[in-house]
Formats: C-alpha cells, structure tokens, sequence
C-alpha cells in the first residue's frame, strides 16, 4: 500500500472534501456541520488533505473564533483507518493554526460517532455532560440593508404566544398557514402547497394586524407593511410604486408581506370613465399572480370591510384563504384584562367581572376602558378626585404628601399606603363609559361575511 502523506488543500480537492462528507452521512452519522459550513471552510480557513498516492483519503477542516479554533470537519476513508491518519491530520491542522495565537482547539462530533481514537491520541478531552445547542440566523447580513429600506423588520419571537384566548383562530393559522411554511418538505410529501396570500377580515379593532406580527414572529420571517397612503406620493404614481416595492420584495429570502385596510386599493371596480384607483387595482390584480409564484412568502391583507372588495380579487387561485377575525373570546378577553392591570393590585381585581363587563368588546375598547381606569385611579391618588372641575380647582398645585400612591386609614386609625392602581369598581366604571365599537348591526354583518365569503 501507498505511503500517505498530509499536505494544505488545493481547489482541486473539492470533490474529494464533497465524497469524503457524503461518505460520512452514508455510514449512520450525520455531520455536525452543513456541507455549505465546510466547504466554506476549506477555501477561507484552514483545511489539510491526507492523500495516498493521489488519492484523497483524509480531510481536517477547521476555523478560528477569537483565541478558539474549532475542527468542523474531519473525516478518513474506512479504508485507510489505523495507519496514523488521522493524528497526522490533526497535527497539521494544529500547526496551522498555531500562528494565530489559540488557547484551544475543539470539535464537536455526534453521538452516534464511535471511532474517535485519533481525536483521543492527539491529546483531545471527552468533555462530558456538555449539550450542543444552534439556531440558524432567519435574516443574512446581505438582506439586512433592503429590509430596512423596506421599512421591515424581524419581530420578537414570543408574539405569537402573547396573543392571549382566540384559541380557535391560532389553531387555524397554525394549521393551515405556519405548518405549511415552516416545513415546505413535509408539506410537499403529502401534496400540500403552501398558501402564498390570505385576506383577514372582521370588524375594527378585532386584531387582525397583531395576528399577521404574530405569524411573521411565529413563522421567523421579515414582516414588511406596505402602506398604500405612503407610496402615493411617489413621483412613479401608486400603482407605479406599488409594483416597485413588490420587485424590491421579491429579492428577499423569505418575508410577510402585509396591507392593512387593502379595501382602499382593491375596492370594486366601477363607473365610467375607469377612476384613477381602478387603475392601482388592476395593478395589484397583476401583482399577486406573480409574488405567489416565488416560494417562501407569504401575503396578509387585512380588511374592515370585505363587502367593499373587487370580486376578481378574492377569486380562487388569488387568496388562499379569506379567514375571519372576530372579537376577542372570554379567554382572550381574560388575557387581555391580565396584560393591563397592574400587578400590585392583580389579586384583588375581580377579572372575572372585567372579563362579563366587557363582552362585545374589541381589544382596541379593553385597552381604552383600561388605561382610562388608570387615569382616573392616578389623578384621585394625587388630587383627591378625578380631573374636571375637581381637577381646575386644585389649579396646579399637588397636595402636600401626595406621591402618586393612595392612602388608606388602618384599623387603628393609622394612615397606611394603600396598593397603587385602580380597583374593581373603577375599572367597571370605565366599562360602563366606554362605547364599544362594533355596533349590533356590524357583528351581524360579520356574522353573515363569516356564511358567505369565509374561506377555511
């Protein structure tokens, strides 16, 4: 047999690195590092290649992260085992690296991996008990400077989760929407297409834009609003403008793309001669054939008033899925409440009696009846009494002692600093103030677009 010998890799030894990798998988163990990682670093790093005669028959590959080298690849042929490959590659590796000044050299090898005796030989530790954690950055650099040209962003990953109650509607989205997207391979094994564009409508308020974050936020993709009443002004007009932001789209990896209040540009067409907004329209109409061909996006368009849409542009074939968001359930409206009220006086709030009072309310109402329970528990901590003619007779002046925080008198007469926000009793008196703002008639209506329009 051949003596072996080690020497640097050249471009050349590309498709040996290539056969030496897909070899490892075919033998039960599945590199820890993806190809494109080690192949990378064989052309920017540091990489060795044992060969016998002028075969390739081994490969170290490794990097270095500040004073830590890291080997992300190491493979010999099963053939040329137990001839001392394997610690030659690792000592050439090492002195390669050693210019740069490292404090430590480290590899990670998957369990399954047996055959570690050179790792072992060349001085290398089993460290035990350690765990090997990754996640994939969803955003590269590269896109980084179009999404915010874009005016898009990455949203926190826990929005999903703090959309509180609609447990109907998240089971949904998830099913039909996020399962699809985030798993594209096993969706094409049973012959699902993943959804590219879907209409959210209910009444005002009901969060139809928090539910398009939270797939963003949920799924890992940018989320990119597009504002129609902003690209108005474009010297390309907005029809023009319109079609160029979608272009500028399409060069992102992935996105979720959303129009709120689409009802303004893709209202129904008519009257004679066509209106300049027919015109942005039929431009939109052309768009969306063209952003469902390209895989990895996914368009929200939100709408009050789904009556008011062109029928051409909820066909089949345009929108996936036309889904109804409605107003919030006792569970959301119980999350709602608990998001609001403060946590010094959340024991003693009844939320249950929130959650009754507040039936038919959107979480838009909730938050207003909320924040104005907590105005009007600051200003009788500090005046005495809420604003108004209470308020104009204090002038401007704060009473002596007054901090922000109530006082109450004890048992024994003493004054006592009593928990700071609102209680029961304001809170339902901020209830009872606040008009909600989907009338009787407006959920009838919904209740009726839900028969008639929905598209599950």
């Amino acid at each position: 047999m051949p003596a072996w010998r080690v020497r640097d890799f050249h471009s050349s030894d590309m498709d040996a690195v290539l056969r030496l990798w897909e070899r490892s998988r075919t033998a039960g163990v599945e590199p820890v590092y993806a190809l494109s990682e080690v192949l990378a670093s064989c052309e920017k790093d540091h990489a060795v290649i044992a060969v016998q005669g002028e075969v390739v028959v081994g490969a170290a590959v490794a990097r270095a992260a500040h004073d830590q080298g890291w080997i992300v690849f190491f493979a010999i042929d099963d053939d040329s085992r137990d001839q001392g490959i394997g610690s030659g590659l690792l000592a050439a590796i090492e002195s390669r690296m050693a210019p740069r000044g490292l404090t430590k050299l480290s590899t990670l090898m998957p369990e399954t991996e047996g055959r570690v005796d050179a790792l072992l030989h060349a001085g290398f530790q089993d460290k035990k008990h350690l765990r090997y954690f990754e996640r994939e950055i969803p955003v590269q650099r590269q896109e980084m400077g179009l999404l915010s040209e874009l005016g898009g962003r990455l949203l926190p990953r826990h929005l999903w989760n703090a959309v509180g109650g609609m447990q109907k509607e998240k089971e949904l989205l998830e099913r039909r929407l996020v399962l699809p997207l985030a798993s594209p391979d096993l969706a094409d094994q049973y012959g699902v297409v993943p959804p590219r564009a879907v209409v959210l409508f209910g009444p005002p308020g009901t969060g139809k834009t928090t539910f398009a974050k939270a797939i963003a936020s949920r799924l890992e993709w940018p989320f990119v609003e597009v504002f129609p009443s902003r690209l108005a002004s474009d010297p390309k007009g907005l029809a023009g403008a319109l079609r160029e932001t979608f272009l500028e789209i399409s060069e992102l990896e992935h996105a979720v793309v959303f129009i709120d209040e689409v009802e303004e540009i893709a209202a129904q067409r008519q009257g004679e001669p066509p209106s300049p907004l027919q015109g942005v329209t039929n431009e939109l109409l052309k768009i969306i054939p063209a952003f469902r061909d390209q895989p990895g996006r996914l368009l929200v368009c939100a709408t009050n008033f789904i009556r008011a849409l062109d029928s051409a542009f909820l066909r089949h074939g345009r929108f996936d899925y036309v889904i109804p968001i409605g107003l919030p359930d006792e569970a959301a409206r119980y999350a709602i409440w608990q998001r609001y009220v403060p946590q010094d006086v959340a024991d003693d709030v009844d939320l249950d009696l929130l959650v009754g009072g507040t039936d038919g309310f959107s979480p838009a109402d909730i938050e207003f009846a909320a924040r104005k329970a907590s105005q009007r528990a600051l200003e009788r901590a500090v005046y005495g009494q809420p604003s108004g003619a209470a308020g104009a007779a204090h002038g401007a002046g704060v009473p002596d002692g007054a901090d922000g925080a109530a006082e109450a008198t004890d048992d024994d007469g003493t004054q006592v600093s009593a928990k700071a926000g609102p209680s029961t009793a304001e809170y339902l008196e901020a209830i009872a103030a606040t008009r909600a703002t989907v009338s009787a008639e407006v959920a009838q209506e919904f209740r009726e677009d839900i028969e008639r329009i929905s598209r599950l």
